[in-house]
């Protein structure tokens, strides 16, 4: 097949364009600005656009589909030379079903924890040297691309976010996927932009579980009310598998898991990533994998890039970056890291950055978020909110919406950096939460500090 991607250059994009190059496909693309790493991991295998910018003469007859990414507009003048043409154009998630209708489609649903469950599934299976295809939101250990497809594998493990598909198509892109077999960790209030209320939030949730497969297996966070309250609501005619967090304990700074065979050691820790682990129990053995031959994989899991990462570590300090925004997030992962850690002081430092967090109304639900640290630190850039044509935020404002008198709230990243020079590493653990990267923050320079 000949395709072309108009905006390739994005995350998902480029690996999606990398996999099918791997396949055997003939593949062109475009885009107004590529950035690191996906410029160069295109040049390697010889995709990246000679030229930035949008061009009309790439679309031809001899193509056999466009593929568009969410970053391009409903006016782009290719899109448009595709329409004209009578070229089939797909979203993101629309193609990555059409190479999947054949195969056994496992989607990992949910407002948090899809990219962790996803890797944890992933790094099972390789581990068993079981082969799938795939697509997840994060580059794994172990993994050259984000995206993998073939023609023989039986099984496809796909993230499934519930964003929209692409400027032409408004649909989440888990409603597209059609799975045979789901999971979804939690429903938690994201994405205001384009579901402004609850509720709305919610029918979206409600619609990806009335398109599982009739029957077709949900596993699903029996500890979420709301999701709870769904499923068993739903007259979808699927089987319905409930988990829960697992028995452990926290010994010496290291979990330790209770199995069948005894207390396991684990390199991840916090209730919500044992959640995940026995969500991704499930979907393994629905794919084959026996409980044992789970733990025996998931002991070595060290967790998936930018969620609970450890980078850096000395005798008297730990620093974790998470990719960790969302209100929910936000407090799960605090509380992990104290409870790992309950006799170190920790510092938990949060970037509003998204334009969910970056709303006044939505901003109420971080009240606490913050409470089991410390010392709390809330960074957030003016720029960012203006950028977003949102009204402005003022300090006291933060205050409000955390409820912590003890609050300290930065708009300068020059200020927040100096603030991480200026701390004595005895004893402490500093965690980093942010989708974003506090305005220029060079993480490698922290692991100098610390050092």
């Amino acid at each position: 097949m000949r395709l072309h991607f108009i905006a390739i250059g994005g995350s998902a994009m480029h690996n999606l364009a990398l996999a099918l190059h791997q396949k055997g496909y003939k593949i062109t693309g475009s885009d107004d600005m590529i950035y690191e790493p996906s410029s160069s991991r295109l040049r390697k295998k010889g995709l990246l656009p000679e030229k930035f910018g949008w061009f009309p003469e790439k679309i031809n007859p001899n193509l056999d589909a466009v593929i568009i990414g969410m970053h391009a507009s409903e006016d782009n003048p290719e899109l448009a030379k595709a329409k004209e043409l009578g070229i089939p154009v797909y979203s993101y998630p629309e193609f990555l079903y059409d190479q999947s209708k054949h195969k056994t489609r496992v989607v990992i649903g949910g407002s948090h924890g899809k990219t962790t469950i996803t890797s944890m599934i992933l790094h099972v299976l390789n581990y068993h040297q079981r082969n799938v295809d795939f697509m997840v939101g994060a580059q794994l250990e172990g993994f050259d691309n984000m995206v993998h497809l073939t023609k023989e594998n039986d099984f496809i493990v796909l993230e499934g976010d519930e964003y929209l598909s692409s400027p032409i198509d408004r649909r989440p892109k888990f409603h597209l996927y059609k799975p045979n077999i789901a999971l979804l960790s939690g429903i938690a209030w994201d994405h205001i932009n384009v579901f402004p209320t609850f509720e709305e939030y919610l029918e979206q949730f409600r619609i990806f579980i009335d398109s599982i497969v009739k029957g077709g297996i949900l596993v699903y966070n029996e500890e979420d009310p709301n999701l709870k309250r769904l499923v068993e609501e739903s007259t979808n005619t699927i089987r319905k598998h409930p988990y829960r967090t697992p028995d452990y304990h926290v010994e010496n700074e290291k979990t330790l898991l209770h199995t069948p065979e005894g207390d396991m050691p684990v390199a991840i820790f916090g209730e919500h990533n044992l959640q995940n682990l026995a969500g991704a129990k499930w979907i393994c053995q629905h794919i084959g994998i026996d409980e044992e031959d789970f733990y025996e994989a998931i002991a070595s899991f060290t967790g998936a890039s930018k969620r609970l990462e450890k980078i850096v570590e000395t005798r008297g300090a730990v620093v974790y970056k998470d990719f960790a925004h969302s209100p929910s997030k936000v407090t799960a992962t605090t509380r992990a890291v104290k409870q790992q850690y309950p006799d170190r002081h920790v510092i938990a430092c949060l970037e509003l950055h998204t334009y969910s967090s970056l709303n006044l109304e939505f901003l109420l639900q971080y009240q606490s978020s913050l409470d089991a640290a410390d010392e709390a630190v809330v960074f957030f850039s003016p720029e960012a909110v203006e950028n977003k044509k949102l009204e402005p935020i003022s300090k006291g404002q933060i205050f409000n919406s955390f409820s912590r008198k003890d609050l300290m709230v930065y708009t300068n990243p020059i200020e927040f950096e100096s603030f991480l020079k200026e701390q004595q590493y005895d004893n402490k653990v500093l965690l980093l939460m942010s989708s974003g990267n506090y305005g220029g923050l060079d993480f490698e320079e922290i692991k100098k500090w610390i050092s």
